[in-house]
C-alpha cells in the first residue's frame, strides 16, 4: 500500500473529529502527494511533492506581517520537530544522512550562493565560504542532535531546486540535474507523509487558516 493510501485511510476515519482548516490542508496535500506517487518522471515527481508540502504549510498572513517563504517553511519545520514526541522526523534525518542528505549537502548546484556566483553578483571566495559554512551548520546540528537547524538547511537546497524547476530554469529530462533531483525526491518523498502524519497527530495545534479557503457558491 502507498503512503497515499494508508494515509488517505486514516485521514478519512478521523476527519469528522479535527477543525476544518487542518482537515483542508491534508486533504489537498493528501492530493497532491497520490499524484507525486503517479507521476512516471522524477521533474514532476518533486514539483508535486513540494506542492503537497506547500499545502501542508502555507498559510493566510496578513501582508504587513508576511514572512518570506523560507522563513514560513523554517517555522513550520520547527513546530513539527517540537511535536514529534517519538522523534520520527530525527530518526529519517539520521537514516538518510549518509545518503542523500549528505549528497545533497556536497552538491554545489542545489545551493543558491552557488548560482549567485555565476551570474556575478557574488565573488567565487564568497560562495565556496557560504558553501562550507552550510555544511559546518548542518553537520553541528546532526552531532547535537538538532533537527529544527539540519532540516532548515537541506530545505533550502531543496527550495533551490524547487525554483530552477518551477521558474524553468532547467529543461525537462535534462540530462545535467538526474542526480540531485533524485536525491531530492527520494528525501521529499519520505518527508512529506511524516509531515502529513505528524499534523494528523496533532489536530489541537494552531496551524492557521489555510490559502485560498474553499469559497461555496
Amino acid at each position: 500500500m502507498s503512503s497515499y493510501d494508508t494515509l488517505k485511510q486514516r485521514h478519512r476515519a478521523i476527519r469528522e473529529g479535527q477543525p476544518e482548516n487542518l482537515t483542508l490542508r491534508i486533504h489537498r496535500s493528501l492530493s497532491w502527494l497520490q499524484r507525486a506517487e503517479m507521476a512516471e518522471d522524477n521533474d514532476g515527481r518533486f514539483i508535486f511533492l513540494w506542492i503537497a508540502f506547500n499545502a501542508a504549510y502555507a498559510a493566510e498572513i496578513d501582508d504587513d506581517w508576511r514572512l518570506s517563504e523560507q522563513s514560513t517553511f523554517k517555522s513550520f519545520l520547527e513546530k513539527l520537530c517540537g511535536l514529534d514526541r517519538d522523534k520520527r522526523i530525527g530518526a529519517l534525518v539520521w537514516q538518510e544522512f549518509t545518503g542523500s542528505i549528505r549528497v545533497l549537502l556536497d552538491n554545489p548546484y542545489v545551493f543558491q550562493s552557488f548560482w549567485d556566483f555565476q551570474s556575478g553578483r557574488i565573488g567565487e571566495t564568497d560562495w565556496i565560504k557560504r558553501f562550507a559554512k552550510g555544511k559546518k551548520s548542518a553537520s553541528m546540528a546532526l552531532a547535537s542532535g538538532n533537527t529544527p537547524t539540519l532540516l532548515s538547511v537541506v530545505f533550502n537546497r531543496l527550495y533551490t531546486l524547487r525554483n530552477q524547476l518551477i521558474h524553468g530554469g532547467a529543461t525537462w529530462n535534462s540530462s545535467v540535474n538526474r542526480q540531485q533531483l533524485q536525491d531530492c525526491v527520494g528525501l521529499l518523498g519520505k518527508l512529506v507523509p511524516l509531515i502529513i502524519e505528524l499534523m494528523m497527530d496533532h489536530p489541537d495545534t494552531l496551524w492557521g487558516d489555510a490559502c485560498y479557503p474553499v469559497v461555496r457558491s
